[in-house]
């Protein structure tokens, strides 16, 4: 396989993975709340997926793979490769914010949050349940891949799929940040969780496996309905 695909998917992830810290990290406490994450992260994958779309398909995501291998999108023995790279590229772009953050010099009161803030977890005090976090990581992450689906189908209006793909994301997350910080993308969980250790690293096990069983069952779903 030419090298070329594995690094759109690591360039698109470093830039998705850039919005979901940029954001999370300064824009939300400093008053952009959930509503300035869901926005970059939605528009990061859109300009991503014009950007590079077409080289590697414009997955980004673990799970996204998984959900096109399942729906018969795409070929399994790729996998690996791609999924190796968007870690990759998630966890360069993590590092970077971390190098950003050990460069703040302000002597007042801190007005950006952690990586331990902005990682996916559960069960901590005012948290949900592991159960209530499955659940939604597994929903929400099959709809995504069945929005991907559908709008990549030859039967769907040409050149409108990666807007419809940012828009999904963002409404998604705007949905799930309250419960689990909004996954979807085991790379963007890996990325943050690497660095902030504590039970956001023990708890990442869950932002692998739900949301690839529910990619998986979107892509599951989406080939039934479109027949394909």
């Amino acid at each position: 396989m030419s090298t070329k695909p594995l690094a759109a998917e690591f360039i698109g992830t470093f830039a998705l993975v850039s919005a979901t810290c940029g954001s999370a990290l300064f824009s939300a406490p400093s008053g952009g709340g959930l509503v300035a994450v869901a926005i970059a992260i939605g528009l990061s994958v859109l300009m991503m997926a014009y950007a590079v779309g077409h080289i590697s398909g414009g997955h980004f995501n673990p799970a996204v793979t998984m959900g096109l291998v399942a729906g018969g999108r795409f070929d399994a023995a790729k996998a690996p490769g791609y999924i190796i790279a968007q870690v990759l590229g998630g966890v360069a772009a993590a590092a970077v914010f971390g190098v950003i953050l050990n460069g703040y010099l302000g002597n007042g009161p801190v007005t950006f949050n952690t990586f331990s803030a902005i990682s996916n977890n559960f069960g901590e005090p005012g948290g949900f349940s592991a159960l209530a976090v499955f659940v939604t990581e597994v929903v929400i992450t099959g709809l995504f891949v069945i929005v991907i689906m559908g709008a990549t189908s030859p039967r769907a209006p040409a050149g409108f799929a990666p807007l419809a793909i940012g828009v999904a994301l963002m409404v998604l997350h705007l949905a799930s940040i309250p419960v689990t910080n909004a996954s979807l993308n085991p790379a963007r969980s890996t990325a943050p969780a690497l660095f902030a250790g504590g039970t956001a690293l023990a708890n990442l096990w869950l932002f692998w496996v739900a949301p690839i069983i529910g990619g998986m069952a979107g892509g599951l779903i989406s080939r039934w309905l479109q027949e394909e």
